[in-house]
């Protein structure tokens, strides 16, 4: 789980970055925040660490469904950082369905799409609730 030190800087960023988009963002960041939080720790809870070559169907699973609230997200809101958000889950769900299909990627490329995507995620969570941030103190609403 965090036994490197990868995984831990990972986890402060992950950690930061929601605190930043509760604190500062509107409905919009706040929903995307808390999806994303409660994926990553249902992520932690069902991932196989003994099946590291195969399909993790658990993992795919709470992959889509955070793809289907990012496109929720994409079609309700007016801003542009969930269709960037969305973009790079959709990779995440791309390369489970590679493994499904056992095209036999190397290993180390897939975890490395799924962890380059899911920082997508999270710039874009940040991007957007700094512009939303900036938009309400120009206003003078904060």
């Amino acid at each position: 789980m965090f036994d490197t030190l990868p995984a831990q800087i990972g986890a402060v960023v992950i950690v930061l970055v929601l605190g930043f988009a509760f604190l500062k963002g509107e409905e919009t960041e706040r929903i995307a925040a808390g999806a994303y939080g409660l994926g990553w720790l249902a992520s932690l809870l069902v991932q196989m660490d003994s099946n590291l070559y195969g399909a993790q169907w658990s993992m795919m699973a709470i992959d889509v469904v955070m793809l289907l609230v990012l496109g929720g997200l994409v079609w309700k809101s007016h801003r542009t950082w969930p269709t960037w958000a969305c973009a790079s889950q959709l990779l995440v769900v791309t390369a489970h369905i590679l493994m499904t299909l056992d095209v036999r990627p190397p290993i180390s490329s897939y975890y490395t799409v799924i962890n380059l995507a899911g920082y997508g995620v999270l710039i874009a969570l940040a991007v957007g609730t700094f512009w939303v941030w900036q938009e309400r103190k120009a206003a003078g609403l904060e």
